[in-house]
């Protein structure tokens, strides 16, 4: 079949995000033909960006997400006055979303449910009509830009029954929400979704929400094809993470989550399939409407050759040393582990820890010297005897240095693998020591505890005396060690490889063009209509099966469910 794989500020680029998925993706699936269509976060990217590409990609085409320049498109008053039309819908809708959450305690939940429905149909209705409008003037980058929507912008938020956050917000704020929509409705401007284009796909699978998935609605609404969203970090929750008090006023921030939350709720409601990368994912494109008959959790695919060594070699680290690996930055909460490794060392005085990674970033570098700093106060260098020199108990490494020259040897370097984050999506590093068949202690943070399934020791975050008790308890039980390493690479092995990962998608492929084929006019080599070209049994009627459904035996055809008819008797017919 032919996938139009979807992307944005990723494959197929060398410094994009989630490349090494969507690249063991496309080429473990080489019976497919893909067509790559990448969103870029910068201006005027090139082929030499790109990663080697394997002959199943057939073409690729790029747009820029966040420089696009005007498309110089001069609307006439008809298309001038259809734009208002549509794109006040659309901000009305967003206003207006949320608007009744802080209602009175006795209001019915019935009623919210059914608010909450009318504003969604009402955006999806605009944001088809804003599609369709771009379509036949060739795009609505000025028209979003301009005056016009920052006006029309102002009068749905002065409207009554909106957020009562959008009533306040000024000239600034209003400039930053329209400045924010244009962008994030770039793909509306696209000549991506006609017949030469995602049209001409049998399936489109957007890696990601937000913009990836917008334009995998356009084709859906377009040209009908099936779409499938892959969310391994749910884009909604990460909106909210990066949108936090200190980046934006209120009125900003109430009126851009309410513009994500119906995004995200119309991609869900569209989508053929989702699928979540964990359950704490789920959780969330539940939460958000989704319909949970529709979703298929999928493990992120991750390469075990690599650990093979370390994990089938007998154990042969330091008995009393933690190792700790991955990217330095706040969110991994190393000042707690630091805290937590004084506590094991008042129990195990021989006990090391071993940090290894690099900083994420200006800001990653300033926490690592932070941590550098507490590190020297919380354990001054130590020395056996009057003549010997202080070392610190504690040491900060990155991969290629010489005690952990690569990543599987940095974890072989450690008895126990400890992971301390406050915020956790799939926890890869906790994959790899389980490859690696190292016990672990953990946070109970993102998907931690799905992932690790009783192979390990999970803790409350931002607890100390937690973390270090659970590495004690490690630490003095080599057998428990033993145990806990061996169930922890059998379960990352039935799990999270990168062959479970590309059957489990292939299988999802195939289940969505089965139930929602692409029925297009093929022509022959004269331009007439090729006979055939689509099997009768390529589309059966009627909605997907769902869990309530009633099904027959096998050996019992549906016509023999009816009541039976008896025949009329040949001559009397014959006598009329």
């Amino acid at each position: 079949m032919r996938i139009g794989l979807l992307t944005a500020g990723g494959y197929p680029y060398v410094d994009g995000d989630a490349v090494l998925w969507c690249d063991r993706l496309v080429r473990g699936l080489g019976q497919h033909e893909f067509d790559v269509y990448a969103l870029s976060r910068g201006p005027n990217r090139q082929d030499e960006d790109f990663v080697p590409l394997p002959p199943q990609v057939r073409r690729v085409r790029t747009a820029p997400l966040r420089t696009a320049e005007d498309d110089g498109v001069a609307h006439g008053r008809r298309a001038r006055r259809r734009f208002a039309e549509h794109y006040g819908e659309l901000v009305a809708a967003v206003c207006a979303a949320g608007a009744g959450s802080t209602v009175a305690e006795d209001a019915s939940d019935a009623g919210s449910r059914d608010a909450s429905g009318d504003q969604a149909d009402r955006f999806g209705s605009a944001l088809y009509g804003l599609a369709e409008l771009a379509r036949e003037t060739g795009g609505l980058v000025g028209a979003l830009r301009s005056d016009t929507a920052v006006r029309t912008l102002e009068r749905a938020c002065r409207a009554p029954q909106t957020l009562r956050t959008a009533r306040e917000a000024r000239v600034p704020d209003l400039l930053a929400v329209a400045a924010h929509l244009e962008r994030a409705l770039r793909p509306l401007s696209l000549d991506w979704y006609g017949d030469d284009g995602l049209g001409a796909t049998d399936l489109c699978h957007a890696t990601s929400g937000g913009p990836a998935a917008l334009a995998g609605l356009l084709a859906r609404h377009f040209g009908d094809v099936p779409l499938l969203v892959t969310e391994y970090g749910v884009h909604l929750r990460s909106h909210y993470l990066t949108l936090g008090p200190d980046t934006a006023a209120p009125a900003v921030r109430a009126l851009l989550a309410a513009f994500q939350g119906l995004l995200a709720a119309e991609v869900y409601r569209a989508a053929a399939i989702l699928t979540p990368g964990n359950a704490h994912a789920r959780r969330w494109q539940e939460r958000c409407g989704a319909d949970r008959h529709r979703i298929r959790t999928v493990y992120p695919g991750m390469a075990a050759d690599r650990f093979t060594d370390v994990g089938e070699a007998p154990d042969r680290a330091d008995p009393d040393t933690l190792v700790w690996v991955g990217r330095v930055e706040p969110a991994k909460d190393l000042v707690s582990l630091l805290h937590a490794f004084a506590e094991v060392r008042k129990e195990q005085p021989g006990a090391r820890l071993r940090i290894v990674g690099a900083p994420a970033g200006a800001e990653g570098a300033a926490y690592l010297g932070h941590c550098r700093a507490l590190a020297a106060q919380l354990f001054p260098d130590e020395a056996e005897g009057a003549h010997a020199v202080g070392d610190n108990p504690v040491s900060f490494e990155e991969i290629g240095a010489p005690g952990a020259p690569t990543l599987p040897e940095a974890y072989a370097a450690g008895a126990v693998v400890v992971l301390s984050s406050v915020v956790e999506g799939f926890p890869i590093s906790l994959v790899e020591a389980m490859f690696c068949g190292r016990a672990s202690v953990s946070t109970d943070v993102g998907a931690v505890v799905e992932v690790i399934g009783g192979t390990g020791l999970v803790v409350p975050p931002r607890n100390p005396r937690a973390l270090a008790e659970a590495c004690v308890a490690l630490l003095r039980d080599p057998e428990r060690r033993e145990r806990l390493g061996a169930a922890a690479r059998a379960r990352a092995l039935e799990l999270f490889t990168v062959e479970q990962n590309i059957a489990a998608f292939h299988s999802i492929y195939l289940e969505i063009v089965s139930h929602c084929p692409v029925r297009r006019v093929l022509l022959d080599e004269s331009g007439e209509p090729l006979p055939f070209a689509t099997p009768a049994e390529s589309h059966v009627p009627g909605r997907w099966t769902g869990p309530t459904a009633r099904t027959l035996p096998r050996t019992t055809p549906a016509w023999a469910t009816d009541t039976p008819v008896r025949a009329t008797p040949l001559a009397a017919e014959g006598a009329r």
